[in-house]
């Protein structure tokens, strides 16, 4: 249960608890307590790169966070393919292809897609083990990507696209083009289909495809050329909301009390209580918040955790995929001569650590360090620049209220 910072001095004076997490601050009794709980609302903002989270009862809000996600997932798998790619080639050519035979199961969703809606899920779950949530409050959306491109649109033209009656992709974009080079605009010439941004992160879109000769084309591989060209908006994130807002309520829906309440209403709620615009502050009208007293906001990231190696080690050996390649990761808190350092790396197979100080980097040996705070996906800390604002007022405790576990 949520405890005040003056309370927990005092269990922990007496020794009559001890501290169990760093970030968030938490505290586990050493005796046992009856099972009286507080009623306790999380607000969650949905987003593709920050999510708000807020949970509050009636009368202030125990825990805040914004959580920044990774976005990285689609380049990792694209690496991952090339070196799949590139050993079958080299040590496994004779093997007949097998991607024909996967199947998909039903409900399948795009590893990236995936990966939000897991994290959703995770951090979620991480705030469950530390307070007794009662209800949960979930604000989702649904976007119109051809509405928002052409606002009068409507019945069978949504049926009719930019593509229609295209035999594919490249016979429209040479036809959108007028058949002609959109750099040194000849149209004589042998046209090639060129993908303005990368492929496995723009895609085969048309907004990211252009008209190029084979000379133009060449030449910009090889970076004699630059293209002055803007990629309009992929509304990449949009549709990636659209798709996880009802997964992310049927799975918490199977452990939690889960209402769904929309984007309107927490602006119309937060206007009338004259809130700044931030994903805390939504997050924390989402959980039903008015009047209550707010705390201090933690700036939460998502961090890969370096379990893996894929190059081959020194005497040419082809590495395993190891559970824990180092215990020390980066951002990890520790402890060195009285002093808390904020970890930046290793070296040395993991047998030293670097560390941050100011300015400078300092390594030390691992046998000389005391961890303090480990990050396990997801890095806690303050965040100095939360935007709460002077409505509701902020509580006036030295550090975050503790949470107290059996």
């Amino acid at each position: 249960m949520p405890s005040c910072p003056s309370r927990a001095r005092r269990l922990l004076t007496n020794n009559k608890a001890k501290v169990v997490k760093r970030y968030p601050f938490t505290i586990q009794l050493n005796y046992s307590t009856g099972e009286t709980k507080q009623e306790v609302v999380v607000g969650v903002d949905v987003g593709y790169k920050h999510v708000g989270i807020s949970a509050t009862n009636n009368k202030q809000e125990l825990f805040v966070a914004e959580i920044i996600l990774r976005t990285n997932i689609v380049e990792l798998l694209s690496e991952k393919r090339m070196y799949r790619i590139n050993r079958r080639s080299r040590n496994h050519w004779y093997r007949k292809p097998r991607f024909d035979n996967r199947n998909k199961d039903n409900g399948w969703l795009a590893p990236s897609i995936q990966h939000k809606v897991d994290s959703h899920i995770r951090i979620i779950e991480k705030i469950a083990k530390l307070l007794p949530i009662s209800k949960i409050i979930i604000e989702t959306a649904k976007f119109d990507v051809q509405k928002i491109n052409n606002s009068e649109i409507s019945g069978k033209e949504y049926q009719s696209g930019v593509q229609k009656d295209f035999w594919n992709i490249r016979e429209y974009i040479l036809y959108r083009d007028n058949h002609t080079c959109q750099y040194c605009k000849k149209n004589n010439l042998i046209l090639n289909v060129h993908h303005i941004e990368s492929r496995k992160t723009g895609g085969d879109r048309p907004d990211n495809l252009i008209t190029l000769c084979e000379k133009c084309h060449k030449k910009f591989h090889e970076g004699k050329i630059k293209l002055d060209i803007k990629i309009k908006n992929n509304f990449r994130a949009e549709t990636a909301m659209s798709v996880i807002r009802k997964r992310i309520i049927s799975e918490l829906s199977k452990k939690y009390s889960v209402e769904e309440t929309f984007g309107y209403i927490t602006k119309s709620n937060r206007v009338d209580n004259k809130i700044e615009k931030s994903h805390i502050n939504d997050a924390f009208i989402i959980s039903g918040g008015v009047k209550q007293v707010r705390v201090s906001s933690y700036l939460v990231e998502q961090k890969r955790k370096n379990n893996r190696s894929l190059q081959t080690n020194r005497k040419g050996f082809a590495p395993s995929i190891r559970r824990q390649r180092y215990s020390c990761q980066p951002k990890d808190l520790v402890k060195v001569n009285g002093k808390i350092y904020e970890v930046v790396g290793t070296h040395c197979y993991g047998k030293n650590v670097i560390v941050k100080s100011l300015d400078k980097k300092i390594d030390i040996n691992i046998k000389k360090i005391n961890w303090i705070y480990h990050v396990n996906g997801f890095g806690f800390k303050l965040n100095k620049l939360d935007g709460v604002g002077a409505i509701p007022p902020r509580a006036k405790a030295p550090w975050f209220p503790c949470t107290e576990r059996l």
